[in-house]
């Protein structure tokens, strides 16, 4: 199913710092884009905030990793002294996302956009992915993957005090408690199961509490 329309925020407007098209150009990092066409894998903001204008966006899986609560967030949801949670990659199991298909003169702006947007503290880790999309086609996706040696990953929580880190914590991106029901809303409007998350938001007094 290719997504016409994504999901918009329910919850809050917010705001990102970071502006398209970028100031700075993709610093490389050693990685290599993807030819011709550069896809981009997201499994939390990025699915219903890419920043960028894709030339399509489908349903896709990716597997290996999974959707998780494991990154401290220090700057768009949550400061030092105040931490909030938002979504990683980590490692075992699958995740369902979505794949946005970069257009071709956006490609190189696309990919220092997300530089800069993803790698503020340098948690994550871009890497380009194997995925496949809702009608079988099998792509390789530049993502951003959980960096366990970083000290903002946070590892395995329990629903409850992800709910209670969340519940307080606020960033140059608004509410955490915002992110979390935007990411919800996006998972059901493209019905996209994702239990752990969907209990976090009920305890959050989520829509569906």
């Amino acid at each position: 199913m290719e997504i016409v329309r994504k999901a918009a925020p329910a919850i809050g407007k917010g705001t990102h710092p970071c502006a398209w098209p970028p100031e700075r150009p993709w610093p490389k990092v050693g990685l290599a884009l993807p030819e011709p066409d550069l896809w981009v894998f997201g499994y939390g903001s990025l699915m219903w905030h890419p920043g960028f204008p894709p030339a399509e966006s489908r349903i896709a899986r990716l597997f290996g990793f999974h959707r998780g609560l494991c990154i401290w967030s220090w700057v768009y949801r949550g400061t030092e002294t105040s931490p909030g949670l938002v979504l990683g990659l980590d490692t075992g199991g699958s995740c369902l996302g979505v794949a946005h298909l970069v257009r071709p003169e956006h490609r190189d702006a696309a990919a220092a956009y997300l530089y800069e947007r993803e790698m503020v503290t340098a948690v994550y880790k871009p890497a380009i992915v194997n995925v496949r999309l809702d009608d079988g086609r099998r792509i390789k996706a530049l993502t951003f993957v959980a960096d366990h040696d970083n000290p903002q990953y946070a590892g395995h929580l329990s629903a409850e005090d992800a709910a209670d880190i969340i519940r307080h914590a606020h960033g140059k991106s608004g509410p955490n408690v915002d992110y979390v029901a935007n990411t919800v809303c996006c998972l059901d409007e493209l019905g996209i199961p994702c239990p752990r998350l969907h209990r976090v938001n009920r305890l959050l007094g989520g829509e569906d509490a």
